[in-house]
């Protein structure tokens, strides 16, 4: 392994005494206060005044009807794509899934997390390509796709690293073949779209407290809907859809999803420190704008016009014409160092060297080993077969793989100082020398 702390570039540059994270969780007391309330009250189970408080301040701060506390963003986008697979199909039998054998379009670069659960009910995610303005699902690659698939009728939608896509195309899109939306806003919460937040513009929409989001309750999750059946019958299912009997009775599918009292008197404490985690987030994201403004590199792309994200992450993309020899394989990465330009493997080892965390862009489904068989749909049609020549920067159709090339996630801890955020810009800064 290099050893960048030897490099003459990096000579009078200190290691920082103590890891600076990609995004890690900030905890300011009251999350405590709850927590103990819960334990002193032995509420400690997966019911509880913490559990019924946040629900209905999440609901009060989204304007949307009724959020249901799960375990995970992951076991609240489960539930979505069933609530959205049982009113387009029915239900489905015992140990079979709501989408047997059907297609679904599915975002493509974003956390597997997001198209997982298609799998789990049995369908077949259509990855739509990202268009470069937002880095999200490309409308025009979804009006493709619905060429190519004029039967699909669902799509799964994420808001990447914090910014809105272009939600209102994507909607229209939908009304017009007659489709439903699964809007993922694990990543988005505090975001709004013409000033409206997101989680409000699926028919199902999920959030996440996952530990490194931008408020949390270290796990944990919510499912938004309109619709009191809709949120009843996710309460039901997330409690092994126990039904209204003396006994435990069982009359169809259920799930152990609730989110635990304990994990909810963290997120009651997080909740009022919303608004101040995405001001510091914006400063932490307006500083490497400024500070890095003269490499050959762009941060990630926000659609100011339009929408307002939370600045979960920010991220940068390097010039093509500044890439610096730089492969990956499966599971390790390649690099060299070259004269007046970098990689994104160089930079994230170079402040890793500093103890510092960054990580790559969300590698694209369509390139997983799991997935590499599944549709993947372009503006021009399907994308398939090239993806391999991006990795070489021989094609440009391809944009989720040519961002996943070129971009990386920068450290967002709205812990770090500007004193250590000036640090790891001065290391990106060497990478280039």
């Amino acid at each position: 392994m290099y050893d960048f702390l030897k490099d003459p570039r990096f000579k009078d540059i200190e290691p920082f005494e103590s890891k600076i994270w990609l995004s890690s969780p900030t905890m300011h007391g009251n999350e405590q206060k709850w927590v103990d309330e819960a334990i002193r009250t032995n509420w400690v189970s997966t019911v509880g005044a913490n559990i019924n408080e946040v629900e209905k301040q999440i609901a009060d701060y989204l304007n949307i009807p009724y959020a249901v506390g799960l375990s995970s963003g992951t076991a609240a986008l489960h539930l979505a794509i069933r609530l959205a697979g049982e009113r387009l199909y029915g239900a489905a039998k015992v140990g079979h899934g709501v989408l047997e054998g059907r297609k679904v379009f599915c975002s493509d670069m974003t956390f597997d997390a997001t198209v997982n659960p298609v799998a789990y009910e049995g369908g077949e995610a259509v990855f739509i390509d990202t268009e470069t303005d937002t880095w999200n699902m490309d409308p025009k690659a979804l009006e493709k796709a619905f060429e190519i698939y004029p039967e699909v009728r669902l799509i799964v939608v994420a808001h990447l690293y914090g910014t809105p896509g272009k939600i209102d195309e994507i909607r229209r899109i939908a009304d017009e073949h007659g489709a439903l939306i699964v809007e993922d806003a694990a990543e988005s919460l505090g975001a709004t779209y013409h000033g409206v937040q997101t989680g409000m513009f699926g028919d199902y929409s999920i959030i996440s407290f996952n530990g490194n989001k931008i408020i949390t309750g270290s796990s944990g999750g919510m499912l938004l809907t309109k619709s009191k059946v809709d949120a009843d019958k996710v309460r039901k299912w997330s409690t092994q859809s126990r039904e209204d009997a003396p006994w435990y009775q069982h009359e169809e599918l259920g799930y152990n999803y609730r989110m635990s009292n304990i994990i909810a008197g963290v997120v009651r404490g997080q909740i009022p420190y919303l608004e101040d985690h995405i001001a510091q987030k914006r400063a932490i994201y307006e500083r490497y704008k400024e500070g890095l403004k003269d490499l050959p590199v762009r941060m990630n792309p926000i659609d100011f016009e339009n929408s307002e994200p939370n600045y979960w992450l920010s991220c940068l993309l390097i010039d093509e014409d500044h890439m610096s020899p730089f492969v990956r394989g499966e599971k390790d990465q390649l690099w060299t160092s070259e004269k007046g330009k970098s990689s994104p493997g160089e930079i994230l080892a170079a402040i890793a060297a500093f103890h510092a965390e960054g990580r790559p862009i969300w590698k694209p489904m369509h390139m997983q080993p799991i997935y590499r068989i599944n549709p993947f749909i372009t503006r021009s049609g399907s994308g398939r077969g090239i993806s391999n020549a991006y990795i070489s920067g021989q094609s440009a159709v391809d944009n989720g793989a040519d961002i996943f090339r070129r971009g990386l996630c920068l450290p967002s801890d709205n812990k770090m100082s500007a004193e250590q955020q000036d640090r790891i810009i001065e290391i990106i800064h060497r990478c280039f020398e």
